[in-house]
């Protein structure tokens, strides 16, 4: 486990605060690690939302644009 020291605003400890309560937890760094876990689930990972699932299927739906080369891409592209 790694301990750290830091500096936080007078709003975000009352919303750790708020979390530690909600959530019945010991102390802050559970409060913390909480709202850390769920930053990754919710920000980190939008994979796992279903917008992120329709763009996907929308992009896979698209058809691309055939080259040979990439001379020919590249005029492609700057016209």
């Amino acid at each position: 486990m790694v301990q750290a020291i830091v500096t936080i605003s007078d709003h975000a400890n009352r919303v750790l605060n708020i979390v530690k309560a909600k959530y019945g937890l010991k102390d802050k760094s559970q409060a913390i690690e909480l709202v850390a876990e769920k930053y990754e689930e919710e920000i980190m990972e939008p994979e796992l939302r279903p917008e992120y699932v329709e763009k996907l299927n929308t992009l896979e739906k698209q058809k691309g644009i055939p080259f040979k080369s990439i001379a020919e891409l590249k005029k492609i592209v700057e016209d």
